[in-house]
């Protein structure tokens, strides 16, 4: 617990020196007869990239819970966000996440992949929209929709035979929240790339193991809950 905290006291402390930092660079760089710096509201359009990392719990054979191991899966998708001034705005994105863990158990391995449409809406903060560096901060609830899944089994010895069955709630909903920073390529700072990192803490039990498995069969999955750590790059235009 000393551990995690002082993690996130240096984390929290990272994130307000650049905060500081980004705004003291867009103090000096500001250009006040510039058009869309005079701009009140402003419409974006962009697509992004993230490679994301999962968590959640899966059964062993013998109904243990194990962890596992994490394996890089991806997202990406597009994104609308509307800013009522420079420093406040919201977004909403579509995105389609693939997620995958894996763990061992009695020779044998188990490879689970799980896939959603997610509708994260989001509120954002700004050190300046369209300075030539910003750095955003959001958070805001997601809607996760399920579009398939599936467990991929490979090794033993054959003397195992129960078949895993993982079944999955259709959605998910969870809290999403970040931060990064943008900046503007050209004159007018409209188009412009970002890089981030973007988190998600699940709220729901994913799992829908209704009663007791077949004798020849087991629910792969535990009571449990996604969480995502990704980082991200994308770019975006500015209207």
């Amino acid at each position: 617990m000393k551990t995690l905290k002082n993690n996130i006291i240096m984390s929290i402390s990272i994130v307000v020196f650049i905060f500081v930092m980004t705004t003291k660079v867009n103090a000096q760089r500001e250009d006040n007869q510039t058009e869309h710096h005079e701009r009140k509201s402003s419409t974006e359009f962009g697509l992004r990239f993230m490679p994301t990392y999962s968590n959640f719990e899966m059964q062993t054979l013998a109904d243990g819970t194990v962890k596992g191991e994490s394996i890089m899966g991806y997202t990406f998708g597009a994104f609308v966000g509307y800013s009522f001034n420079r420093f406040m705005g919201f977004q909403a994105e579509v995105d389609y996440s693939s997620l995958s863990r894996k763990y061992s158990n009695a020779g044998i391995e188990q490879r689970v992949n799980l896939r959603y449409i997610d509708i994260p809406l989001l509120a954002s903060f700004n050190t300046g929209k369209l300075r030539v560096i910003n750095l955003n901060i959001v958070a805001g609830p997601q809607l996760g929709i399920g579009v398939g899944n599936t467990v991929y089994t490979s090794g033993g010895d054959g003397t195992i035979n129960a078949q895993p069955i993982l079944s999955v709630r259709k959605s998910n909903i969870g809290v999403a929240y970040g931060a990064g920073l943008d900046f503007g390529l050209n004159h007018k700072r409209t188009f412009r790339i970002a890089v981030g990192y973007r988190g998600v803490a699940g709220l729901m039990n994913i799992s829908k193991n209704n009663g007791s498995a077949d004798p020849d069969t087991y629910y792969i999955l535990k009571k449990t809950h996604i969480t995502t750590n990704a980082v991200y790059v994308g770019f975006s235009i500015v209207l």
